[in-house]
């Protein structure tokens, strides 16, 4: 579990903190094997005989102050007393995670009996669009084949095509037979047969370890719809083409009621892989694109907000049917048509999935990114807590999660993998704010109670016996952070304790919030103005602005680089680099809706680190392809030009550049060998990273640069008239300059 807050020395009140001008919350990453110090937690057992405190609720730990028959709360204070159990367990510190780390696993009992955990196998289907092309078709079964060899033995595996029909696959005879229901095409419409009395659910969810050979076969067998093949009502026609016969909606809804009927029976968890061609039309569920096209052609509404907002509340009830069956649903989209994303997403990521979008299938990285995500662990039925001292309090939470409908501050997860981060702000609870003199510093406790599947083999290593062969158990965790921060007693320390990455983090949840209910033009100018304020408040706590001689000299004193607080220099670049990012950058501009709301989904469940990545790429320099240059380089051509190395790697998080300048010396081997440096320092940044980067190698001089140039945003236009300067970044501090006086008059 790693925690970083915004800022490590809290402020010391309400005043402080909105005169620092400085986000104040934290993101977290719970199910993250390590801290964000490299630490692992310290592991245990009974879990439920953990002590809690009588008013707030905390775990016991270890900045409680325990006695021989009581404890007091660190985060409210209360005096609480210990049971007889927890005396005695106690008597052996030692012994006790919780007593030896801050940062603990336990392992809880579950509910049920012992032969249901054995029979909690997991589940997963794959729903596939057949209204396609060919070239469609061939990508998902590279991806299927990928997905059957990351899948442990033990897994069952289903699966449904949707068109005009549903067709349900049968792998477990000699030869697939596929059974279809026709959709209706109506948008109330119901399916005239449920999908259990076409195929019972344990002929249709098959074992992967004998029956991975004619699941293959079964894949060889699809083929796209033809217009031919469609009922006469099929789709919609558009100039006299017949377009769609998509019904992603039903099938989907009829998948989620299919499974569900076994949920906590023959599995604790499904997932369905939903592999989408375009938008749906047809049926329940069908979405209207047209609104794209006319949103291109009116003049009268903003298209950045109009495209934001869901269509249909369909897809988000149907995200709680899913949750309610059991069922996390990943979203695969490989389109360059308007799929409607803004409606669609809801589905994936409220029932914890995710959500992909591959504008081809020539280049797509969809088969990497299937057995990357099977092979990593993931915790599922989570439910994450946080609590606070009484002083202040959690305001806003984000990330992709559903909150729990009866108490504050809780969020259930459906399915966390390690890379999946949440973020919190805070708020001060009352005008006081932490005391000053006081030994009583602020606490945050963050649980995180969780359930993993142990494959078979792990339970064969532990000693169990051999009988329970391909049968998976369950188990139930509870992970606790519980850390202390100081408190800053002036700007100086509050300015000097920031986590730049931390802050990027809730910047980016607080505009695409804003982009989301307010349009892109206003998650903009929040951007700007929260730079414009804390600029502003940074110079005057520095006192570095003396009124003389009119607003020209004041102009010149102002400092819009924070050159006096390090950890403050790297958030005008962040600012930047994030309103030239398609995440904020104008319609108009060429951004396709589509895109903005993947880059959402996926901005806003990365952690810093890899959010700063993805904000402002890494630009590293290679003098030959086993010997690195400089680390880091500001994104321009002028600092390409003045390091005068030969190679450039660039880091963008979903892409990875090798660029070879056109003044390089030919003997250099390209592309890269693959036992160089440059190579295996590529490879390792693959593997830590939640989606599989695109890999491209540019050699300067020969091939088309753009890609690559397109990264050297600082000689680019923050208001993107697309105009390359040399006055790109500093023109926009200039102006940052100019409003910052206009803020301060």
């Amino acid at each position: 579990m790693a925690v970083r807050a915004t800022v490590s020395r809290f402020p010391i009140d309400s005043d402080s903190q909105e005169a620092s001008g400085v986000p104040w919350g934290l993101t977290v990453t719970p199910f993250a094997s390590k801290d964000e110090h490299d630490q692992e937690p310290a592991y245990g057992s009974d879990g439920h005989l953990l002590p809690r405190c009588e008013n707030c609720y905390a775990y016991f730990n270890t900045y409680c102050e325990l006695d021989q028959w009581a404890w007091n709360c660190s985060p409210c204070g209360t005096l609480n007393g210990l049971s007889a159990k927890a005396i005695a367990r106690y008597s052996h510190p030692q012994s006790c995670a919780e007593m030896m780390s801050s940062f603990i696993d336990l392992e809880l009992p579950l509910e049920g009996s012992e032969d249901e955990m054995l029979h909690a196998r997991p589940v997963y289907v794959a729903a596939v669009d057949l209204a396609s092309s060919e070239e469609f078709l061939e990508l998902i079964k590279s991806a299927l084949q990928a997905t059957l060899e990351a899948l442990a033995p033990g897994s069952l595996f289903g699966l449904v095509t949707f068109s005009h029909k549903i067709g349900l696959y049968d792998v477990q005879g000699p030869i697939p037979i596929v059974k279809n229901v026709f959709v209706p095409q109506e948008t109330e419409g119901t399916l005239p047969i449920e999908l259990e009395d076409v195929m019972p659910l344990l002929q249709f969810l098959a074992p992967v370890e004998t029956c991975k050979d004619r699941i293959t076969s079964a894949l060889e067998t699809l083929r796209p719809t033809t217009s031919w093949e469609r009922t006469p009502g099929a789709g919609q026609v558009l100039d006299g083409v017949l377009m769609g016969g998509r019904g992603f909606g039903v099938a989907m809804e009829a998948l989620c009621n299919y499974i569900g009927s076994e949920y906590g029976n023959t599995f604790a968890l499904a997932r369905v892989f939903a592999f989408l061609s375009g938008p749906p039309d047809y049926g329940p569920g069908q979405l209207d694109t047209r609104r794209y096209g006319e949103q291109y052609a009116s003049k009268g509404e903003d298209a950045d907000r109009a495209l934001l907002p869901e269509q249909t509340p369909f897809y988000k009830d149907l995200a709680a049917v899913a949750v309610q069956a059991g069922v996390c649903v990943d979203i695969f989209a490989v389109t360059n048509e308007y799929t409607d994303l803004a409606s669609l997403k809801f589905l994936s990521i409220e029932s914890g999935g995710s959500l992909f979008l591959y504008s081809n299938t020539d280049d797509s990285t969809l088969p990497q990114d299937m057995y990357r995500m099977l092979s990593r662990p993931y915790a599922f039925n989570c439910v994450l807590r946080l609590r606070t001292s009484t002083e202040f309090k959690s305001g806003h939470s984000y990330g992709h999660f559903f909150p729990d409908p009866q108490y504050e501050n809780v969020q259930h997860i459906i399915c966390c993998d390690s890379f999946a981060t949440y973020a919190y702000d805070f708020d001060f609870a009352n005008n006081v704010g932490f005391s000053r003199h006081s030994s009583e510093l602020p606490m945050v406790q963050i649980a995180f109670q969780y359930t993993v599947v142990v494959p078979p083999e792990e339970l064969s290593s532990s000693g169990v016996v051999s009988s329970i062969r391909n049968k998976h158990s369950l188990k139930r965790r509870l992970r606790i952070r519980t850390l202390q921060y100081g408190t800053a007693h002036n700007h100086d320390e509050l300015y000097d304790s920031v986590d730049p990455e931390a802050v990027l983090s809730l910047l980016v949840h607080k505009v695409i919030l804003a982009s989301l209910e307010q349009g892109v033009r206003e998650g903009r100018m929040l951007l700007h103005d929260w730079l414009v304020i804390l600029t502003a408040q940074y110079n005057e706590a520095f006192n570095l602005i003396q009124y003389k001689n009119g607003s020209s000299s004041i102009a010149a004193q102002i400092d819009v680089t924070f050159s006096q607080c390090p950890q403050l220099q790297l958030l005008p670049r962040l600012v930047f680099a994030l309103l030239r990012n398609p995440l904020l950058r104008f319609h108009e501009e060429g951004v396709h809706p589509d895109y903005r709301i993947y880059m959402q989904c996926l901005f806003s469940a990365l952690e810093p680190s890899s959010l700063h990545r993805a904000i402002y790429p890494m630009l590293t320099s290679y003098s030959t392809p086993d010997k690195q240059a400089y680390p880091r380089h500001s994104l321009s051509r002028a600092a390409l030009i003045t390091s005068g190395s030969p190679i450039f790697v660039l880091d963008a998080f979903t892409t990875l550049i090798v660029f070879y300048s056109s003044t390089a010396d030919p003997s250099l081997p390209f592309p890269p060998p693959h036992d160089c440096l440059l190579r295996s320092t590529i490879n390792k940044l693959k593997q830590d990273r939640c989606i599989t980067p695109k890999l491209v190698f540019i050699r300067g001089g020969h091939d088309d640069a753009t890609a690559f140039e397109n990264y050297l945003i600082e000689e680019q236009d923050v208001d993107g008239s697309g105009l390359t300067s040399v006055t790109g970044f500093a023109s926009f501090l200039e102006d940052i300059t100019q409003s910052v006086l206009v803020y301060m008059k």
